[in-house]
């Protein structure tokens, strides 16, 4: 009797696997550097792809949305040799929406001056290759979280795309009080060592990570697929 139910109810389950993803796919692309005053080239560096991380990490927290991994819009573009000299024009970045199956691409830029950090963005429609949003949020170089988070609220609220939901908005606020800027720029400089394939470095930053920052567990998850995969 059992194996006749298992038939019968089959097909009802490959029907759900294969349902398809309607909701609006999202990509980070890298942060381009801009004037900043004060900081040495290898944390900008580093911040270029600290700062898509963490902006993918909150756009994720919206079910509203499906956003790409970092791994694979890095792969596409060296593979592509996109964005080789710096800053990504709306039709390149349609382009790359288009290879990863995004609706929408983000491309941004930062300045860092006199304590003043200022994020700046444009949200690209990859069907029309039109800049449908331009975004700025500046804030004190300390709050370098926030203003991501801020980030993220705005291209959230721009798209028109539902709020977080309210358990997850106050456990995000929680975690914008508890991440100082060094938490930001150490989680940055493990992204930018795992990247070029010096994991010594990016282990060792992720182990400080998870034991000065524990609320920023993505570090935590970080070093277990490192030291999993070898």
């Amino acid at each position: 009797m059992l194996p006749a139910i298992a038939t019968l109810l089959l097909p009802v389950a490959l029907a759900a696997q294969q349902t398809p993803d309607t909701r609006p796919g999202v990509a980070v692309l890298p942060f381009q550097q801009g004037i900043s005053i004060g900081a040495q080239k290898e944390t900008l560096d580093a911040l270029s792809i600290g700062l898509q991380q963490i902006l993918i990490t909150e756009l994720s927290q919206n079910d509203a949305m499906r956003v790409v991994d970092r791994s694979v819009l890095r792969d596409l573009m060296a593979e592509q040799d996109l964005a080789k000299e710096g800053r990504v024009d709306a039709a390149t970045a349609a382009k790359i929406g288009k290879l990863v199956g995004a609706r929408y691409v983000f491309t941004g830029g930062f300045n860092d001056v006199n304590g003043q950090f200022r994020l700046d963005g444009r949200v690209v429609d990859v069907e029309t290759s039109e800049i449908v949003r331009a975004e700025q949020v500046t804030d004190k170089r300390d709050n370098l979280y926030g203003i991501v988070m801020d980030m993220s609220k705005k291209i959230t609220g721009g798209l028109k795309l539902p709020a977080l939901k309210p358990e997850v908005a106050q456990e995000r606020e929680v975690r914008r009080s508890e991440l100082p800027r060094e938490a930001v720029i150490l989680y940055s400089q493990a992204q930018f060592y795992q990247d070029r394939g010096d994991t010594g470095r990016a282990k060792e930053l992720y182990r400080r990570i998870t034991t000065e920052f524990p609320r920023m567990t993505e570090a935590k998850e970080a070093l277990k697929r490192m030291e999993t995969t070898g």
